[in-house]
């Protein structure tokens, strides 16, 4: 159901508790679906494990007695097995509203201004300004700038809400661009667009992605 939901990236996977909070640390998602009753650790127990690093939780169960303890932790919802589509998708509307309803404004939140980076066994800091473009390739983001690739063992939802959208434009679900860096946009086909950067290289932006941008500037 997550996988079908265009505006959803899935950041990782557990099949025990302990996995989970390794996930959880590791990858710092914005929502988690979790398990009350799971091998070694339950869903309470991994809500204590992870700390104030807790997301938000939606906790999906067949058990419905630990329901108002959930809500007393802090769980933004409460799916219980079995649900339908309907209602997964009404629970996770809600997670969307609570969470950008917490998300401080661009005035006051502090972004990214360098990346450290690995390459060729030595550490290199690489300023935001210098960056064209990220792409996501499975577990890793390549970096690209001013013709040299870089690559971060990283996932595409760990960086995007650390870079300024003044700046940077999600154009598709693997591919940021910064905005200074693009040459030009042309009209491609069924509401997607060409993105030329200025070094010649050609992206696609696709028409859900554009659609949040007409949002986000206003055009």
């Amino acid at each position: 159901m997550l996988e079908a939901s265009e505006d959803v990236e899935i950041v990782g996977e557990a099949t025990t508790g302990r996995e989970a909070v390794a996930a959880i640390k590791r990858s710092q998602p914005d929502i988690v679906f979790l398990d009350i009753r799971m091998p070694g650790l339950d869903g309470f127990g991994v809500l204590d494990a992870v700390g104030d690093d807790a997301p938000y939780i939606v906790f999906v169960t067949a058990d419905d007695q630990h329901a108002i303890r959930a809500f007393e932790v802090g769980a933004v919802d409460y799916l219980l097995k079995p649900f339908t589509a309907d209602r997964f998708a009404q629970v996770l509307e809600r997670a969307r509203e609570r969470r950008m309803s917490a998300t401080p404004s661009a005035g006051t939140r502090e972004y990214l201004k360098r990346v450290l980076l690995l390459r060729e066994g030595r550490a290199v800091f690489l300023a935001v300004d210098r960056i064209d473009r990220i792409e996501a390739d499975r577990n890793y983001l390549h970096f690209y700038s001013g013709g040299e690739r870089h690559r971060l063992r990283a996932t595409m939802a760990s960086i995007v809400g650390r870079l300024d959208p003044s700046q940077f434009l999600r154009i598709n679900r693997s591919t940021l661009v910064r905005l200074d860096a693009v040459r030009s946009m042309v009209e491609w086909s069924h509401g997607d667009y060409k993105v030329v950067m200025n070094d010649g290289t050609e992206l696609m932006w696709s028409r859900r992605f554009r659609g949040a941008a007409e949002r986000e500037f206003g055009v």
